[in-house]
């Protein structure tokens, strides 16, 4: 049974940095394409970022490029976010999530992602 288990969430001022964390266990994690995904109360799920197998391929929302790095180590099993700049409007429960869709086309879209964690809140404030 693949788990995933993010960590790091919490209360930063807006302009802060916030690293999130996500371990993998019970699969093959060099398989899988590794999102990030945020949602608010009383709105969708909505993607933040994604990495390929290898990392050499990520994918970014709009919202988030230039502020966010999302990267990953095979060898620990493990996913991370890096959060610059924060927004108030960054604020959200945090999910990583694991998939083995190979187009990439599709890293974006909820429904194409296998495995979820249980979420982090991530808080900015004003």
């Amino acid at each position: 049974q693949v788990q995933l288990v993010e960590s790091g969430g919490g209360l930063v001022q807006a302009g802060g940095s916030l690293p999130l964390s996500c371990a993998v266990s019970g699969g093959t994690f060099s398989t899988y394409v590794m999102g990030w995904f945020r949602q608010t109360p009383g709105k969708e799920r909505e993607f933040v970022a994604a990495i390929s197998w290898a990392g050499v391929t990520t994918s970014y929302a709009e919202s988030v490029k230039g502020r966010f790095t999302i990267s990953r180590d095979n060898a620990k099993n493990t996913v991370f976010l890096q959060m610059n700049s924060l927004k108030p409007e960054d604020t959200a429960v945090y999910f990583c999530a694991a998939t083995t869709a190979k187009t990439s086309a599709n890293w974006a879209k909820n429904a194409s992602y296998n495995y979820w964690g249980q979420g982090t809140q991530v808080t900015v404030s004003s």
